[in-house]
């Protein structure tokens, strides 16, 4: 009974080792070409594999075009939930904004923030870990003179004020991009550098996504 005993206890040890972290990324289109051959989902897994890392984690998008932060509620259950992940990580906002100028749709700052608090309460409730990011950019100019600056500004400084009240960890995009594109847009140019069309990420935005997302996945 004791030699059983023993043969179980490895055996449960060596299944608990085998089983990797599931990282969801839930978010719009951004997410949705992220999952794609040269999207940003699959560089992160390449830099887990530079680490020889690929073994602790399975990497999963769930990104939908169009989507906004409530449309990311109406489908948490479904998409992400029943997946059991270990980590979600929240990369939404850019149609929030977006949209009210494209579409006449988008989101009001006041709701935004009471889904985008919902979402964190129910994925908390699951025990999975959170990791928030910030939308990038609706055009790279360095001036300010892109017309969704003003509000993406402020629902990026909204973002960073929830992962601080709730002590998450953030990646901050749109620091990252507005400070790649000073050093590296010195035409102003409004597409081509981290984006192709202002908005949806180029290969060098995709590695530059990678690299930040993997920091967060793996400091947690």
């Amino acid at each position: 009974m004791k030699l059983v005993s023993f043969v179980f206890i490895v055996a449960a040890l060596l299944t608990t080792q085998d089983v990797k972290k599931k990282v969801i990324f839930f978010g719009d289109s951004i997410t949705e070409a992220g999952a794609k051959p040269g999207g940003y989902i699959l560089k992160v897994a390449d830099l887990a594999a530079k680490e020889s890392k690929s073994a602790q984690y399975d990497f999963i998008g769930s990104g939908i075009g169009g989507n906004k932060v409530y449309d990311l509620y109406l489908r948490l259950e479904d998409d992400v939930l029943s997946r059991n992940p270990d980590v979600v990580v929240i990369y939404i906002g850019v149609n929030d904004v977006w949209h009210k100028q494209s579409h006449g749709t988008g989101t009001d700052y006041d709701k935004f923030e009471k889904f985008y608090g919902a979402l964190i309460k129910k994925i908390q409730a699951k025990g999975a870990k959170i990791i928030l990011a910030t939308p990038a950019v609706v055009g790279e100019r360095t001036d300010f003179s892109n017309e969704l600056d003003g509000d993406l500004n402020r629902y990026s400084s909204l973002i960073r004020s929830i992962a601080e009240r709730n002590k998450l960890p953030l990646v901050d995009l749109r620091k990252v991009f507005l400070d790649y594109n000073k050093a590296n847009n010195p035409e102003n140019k409004e597409s081509g550098i981290l984006t192709t069309d202002r908005v949806h990420l180029n290969d060098k935005g995709n590695e530059l996504v990678a690299t930040e997302m993997w920091k967060a996945i793996k400091g947690l």
